[in-house]
């Protein structure tokens, strides 16, 4: 049994912003807003390094920056699956609303790939994109911060201010190459830290969408107890041959690059060449055959000519969406988070998916795309046969994989229905 839920949204509309990013965000001149009226901070509490040769960029976010509506989380060494350590970790994180004194109106936002801890919001010196789920968190929204505490952190492994490649490591120098591999399991123990550190025992809900989804599940069934509700968006049980398959080429564009140099390019050139090539392979399986053909159809692109060498409209559009990455994300965390997905499998070393499955206590909610091809619709009906799993929710949405962050209507209202009835113990 599954539930359908129709787009409102045509191919064309509102389709052109990147992955990770939302409409949203302020006017020019305007200050910088937030759902709980906070004013972004100024100054980053951590010791300055000097920033690289491309200081105009946002694709790492580095001590000494402006640190926007960041908070921070110092939750000490942690044994990654690998056997290596890393020492003294840092968690970036925001959060809205507030935690009540039973501590259990919590709410735990898990960003994609290339997402970051700003789930809404406008931009700030130190956080120059805007929210990519806008809108969702705030009084009276659907995640309402008058009755929910909601934290979102940066993942290990990212750019934006928690511990990864581009963190300073115990020599002084970025780690560069020399970050360890980690998985979907190591993320999620560095979050689980982090709720420690913030006196949460157990979530009231735990949502995220793609990798976010991976990380979703991951915690129900590693902590089980420690899970009310469950939502999974656009996600799977594990990384399938044909996810791995369209990683590979990505991986190689970005370590082929001449400026990768093993991953120790941070003072130097980056291979920025080699990130956009990724960039545009990843793009093509986050969007559709219907959007892109209805979209672009044959048409070439204004003022070229394909005859001279000129390219078809559909061509800018992927190489432009390749280049916007580079100035906004890290290359080594893209290869290591994308490792990281690869890695995923809630059934390794538990007996295998449906014993996994079993594991999960939490009231279970699985959306689908019924347009993604790279987290087809058959991944999520696996999910939902768990015991504890709601019958399948299918979003319709002509954008792919990437309408779970397009169709925010479909989004909100498959958190709604998930989430606890006003004037439960939550409240």
């Amino acid at each position: 049994m599954l539930t359908r839920m129709p787009s409102t949204r045509r191919p064309g509309a509102g389709v052109t912003r990147s992955r990770g990013a939302a409409p949203g965000g302020r006017a020019a001149g305007a200050p910088p807003v937030d759902p709980n009226g906070a004013a972004p901070a100024e100054s980053s509490p951590h010791p300055v390094r000097p920033r690289p040769w491309h200081e105009d960029t946002s694709a790492i976010w580095l001590p000494g920056d402006p640190v926007a509506w960041r908070k921070f989380a110092e939750i000490g060494d942690i044994t990654v699956e690998s056997g290596a350590v890393l020492p003294d970790v840092t968690v970036a994180y925001e959060s809205w609303g507030e935690l009540n004194p039973a501590k259990d109106n919590a709410v735990l936002v898990l960003h994609a790939l290339t997402g970051d801890a700003h789930v809404v919001g406008g931009t700030a010196p130190g956080q120059p994109t805007p929210g990519w789920w806008d809108g969702l968190i705030g009084p009276g929204a659907v995640l309402d911060t008058d009755r929910f505490f909601v934290i979102a952190p940066n993942v290990l492994g990212g750019c934006q201010g928690t511990t990864g490649p581009s963190s300073t490591a115990n020599d002084g120098r970025p780690y560069g190459g020399r970050f360890p591999r980690i998985t979907i399991r190591d993320q999620v123990a560095v979050e689980a830290a982090l709720a420690d550190s913030l006196g949460i025992d157990r979530f009231a809900v735990i949502l995220g969408g793609s990798m976010g989804g991976m990380r979703v599940l991951e915690w129900a069934v590693s902590y089980p107890e420690r899970v009310a509700t469950a939502i999974t968006i656009a996600s799977c049980a594990y990384s399938s041959a044909d996810q791995i398959a369209w990683s590979t080429p990505q991986l190689a564009a970005i370590t082929s690059d001449e400026n990768y140099r093993g991953g120790d390019y941070y003072e130097d050139v980056w291979p920025i060449g080699g990130m956009a090539v990724a960039r545009q392979i990843a793009h093509i399986t986050y969007r559709s055959e219907l959007e892109l053909n209805s979209r672009f159809g044959r048409d070439v692109q204004p003022e070229e000519d394909v005859a001279t060498g000129g390219r078809f409209a559909v061509q800018s559009y992927i190489e432009y969406h390749g280049a916007k990455l580079g100035r906004r994300f890290d290359p080594n965390s893209y290869l290591r988070l994308t490792e990281a997905m690869n890695s995923h499998d809630i059934g390794r070393g538990r007996g295998g998916l449906n014993q996994a499955l079993a594991r999960i206590r939490a009231d279970l909610v699985v959306a689908v795309v019924d347009s993604d091809r790279l987290f087809p619709p058959h991944l999520g009906a696996e999910i939902a046969t768990a015991p504890t799993a709601r019958p399948l929710i299918t979003m319709q949405s002509d954008f792919g994989h990437d309408g779970f962050l397009i169709e925010s209507d479909q989004v909100a209202a498959v958190i709604a229905g998930a989430l606890p009835p006003a004037g439960t113990a939550q409240d």
